[in-house]
């Protein structure tokens, strides 16, 4: 495929021919292809250039995606579980074949390197894979009576309309994350995509028309970033949605919150993070520097779970920030994302860009020294360099705020007491992550740390298998695992009597 040209417009490259049902500009409402009266535009964050411009559904549009869904709800809760898990399962199969060109479509639109691209649609599509399997787990319970003429029975039934609103990070897995749970439980949805990503979300839905998933069951609602507070207030308000899951800045999650509030709406947040890496005296240097460069610098530091802090002891201290600084050169390269070479892509926006730069200008304004990077690359204007800092300090912007960026601040500490106390120090707990070769020790941070998860001696641990979510006022309620599904059901008590 010319990479290349499929990313400046997609369409104009003649490869792309075989992607180009997947590249959707409506939105998609009960089973159809629908326009909004205007239009904005997806941009390149590599180039600033236009990919394409998409319907800018707004209140009535989404009002319109809300009653398809409500519709839907009555004959898809219906469906046997069997049915709800092959549909999913077929879903699922499609995104494997079409993995190339949901990877381009990332790319394009998100920035992130081709490859790591790709392992995101892998990611995405295991969500569905392992929700088409837990379908036909969702069990209630029979509980002993205290009364011999009476049964007990508690049944598991899906919640209704889930709005889902998700993020730009990861265009693809945040959206089958939730929807691949709440489908398999029975409920429909209404997805809000990120502005700066809706191609993404669109092209899942073209994929799940294919795989025959029922008209209104899954509905997206693309809008601009000025239209996405009066869609977002829709679905957080409308009597037809019972369940919101948000994936986004604890700020806009507090806003959801209390518009949720109104209809008292079951809720799902992943709200920020501001996550340790702890390196203890006793760790194994090497495999710390190598899970500091996945944790930091994976989508140039952009995921919700990347590290944002690092703690190291002081006996080890300046031969982790050494041997860092080298794997930080030796191995990261800036770059397009569709360049074969590139593991640092651009960031989302020239926003996102001004916030690492006046974090660094912060942190040595008030004394910590630039060990690599330190300012935007020539690449292009979203493009910043990774950076390390060494002798920050807990009162720098870059440790109190969470940077989406590629910076890694780096705090010198003593003991074990002060590297817990500092890294439970925020309003946030999502994940953390520490280094130790110390059987007590690691029992001990891993129950302490104030956060809901943790990695120890890793620096990756997100899974399909295993409950993402945070602590604090890092969210409510977990997504993935055995447990996802629960976000989407309620469980009724039956008294049966007279027997």
């Amino acid at each position: 495929m010319a990479l290349r040209l499929w990313a400046r417009g997609f369409s104009s490259a003649p490869a792309a021919a075989a992607a180009s049902s997947l590249l959707r500009s409506d939105g998609y409402i009960g089973g159809r292809w629908v326009g909004a009266a205007t239009t904005f535009p997806v941009l390149e964050p590599a180039s600033g250039a236009e990919l394409r411009r998409v319907a800018d559904c707004g209140p009535a549009e989404c009002r319109q995606a809300v009653s398809a869904a409500a519709s839907a709800f009555g004959s898809w809760k219906e469906a046997p579980a069997k049915e709800r898990s092959a549909l999913l399962r077929k879903w699922h199969d499609l995104m494997i074949q079409n993995k190339d060109d949901l990877a381009n479509i990332i790319t394009a639109e998100n920035g992130k390197p081709l490859q790591e691209a790709l392992r995101e649609v892998l990611y995405s599509a295991g969500f569905v894979e392992w929700f088409s399997e837990e379908a036909r787990h969702i069990y209630g319970d029979v509980i002993s009576s205290p009364m011999r003429d009476r049964r007990i029975l508690v049944l598991k039934q899906p919640v209704g309309v889930a709005g889902i609103i998700t993020p730009w990070n990861f265009p693809s897995a945040m959206i089958t994350r939730k929807v691949g749970a709440a489908l398999a439980a029975g409920c429909t949805v209404v997805v809000k995509p990120a502005e700066d990503t809706p191609l993404s979300a669109l092209a899942l839905a073209e994929l799940a028309d294919q795989a025959g998933i029922p008209a209104g069951v899954y509905n997206v609602v693309p809008c601009s970033r000025e239209k996405t507070p009066s869609v977002g207030e829709v679905l957080c308000t409308d009597p037809l949605v019972a369940k919101i899951s948000f994936t986004g800045s604890t700020a806009t999650g507090k806003i959801l919150l209390r518009q949720a509030a109104s209809t008292v709406k079951r809720v799902s947040m992943e709200l920020g993070g501001n996550a340790p890496f702890i390196v203890f005296d006793s760790a194994d240097i090497d495999r710390a520097v190598a899970g500091a460069l996945a944790s930091k610098y994976r989508n140039s530091g952009q995921t919700c779970v990347c590290t944002n802090r690092f703690l190291v002891q002081k006996g080890v201290h300046d031969a982790f920030v050494k041997r860092f600084a080298e794997a930080i050169q030796r191995e990261l390269r800036v770059g397009s994302g569709f360049q074969e070479d590139t593991t640092q892509g651009p960031l989302i926006n020239e926003k996102a860009v001004e916030k690492v730069e006046r974090h660094v200008s912060d942190a040595v304004s008030k004394g910590a020294r630039i060990v690599t990077g330190g300012k935007r690359h020539s690449f292009g204007k979203n493009f910043f360099e990774p950076t390390l800092l060494s002798e920050v300090t807990t009162d720098m912007l870059c440790t109190q705020e969470e940077t989406f960026g590629p910076l890694a601040p780096v705090l010198k500490f003593d003991t074990e007491e002060e590297a817990v106390a500092i890294a439970n120090s925020t309003n946030v707990g999502l994940a953390g992550y520490f280094y130790s070769q110390d059987p007590a020790q690691i029992w001990r941070v891993a129950e302490r740390l104030e956060v809901g998860m943790v990695g120890i001696n890793e620096g990756l641990l997100s899974s399909v298998e295993c409950p993402f979510g945070g602590v604090k006022q890092s969210g409510l309620g977990r997504e993935g695992s055995k447990y996802g599904i629960d976000e989407y059901l309620e469980i009724k008590y039956v008294c049966y009597g007279s027997l």
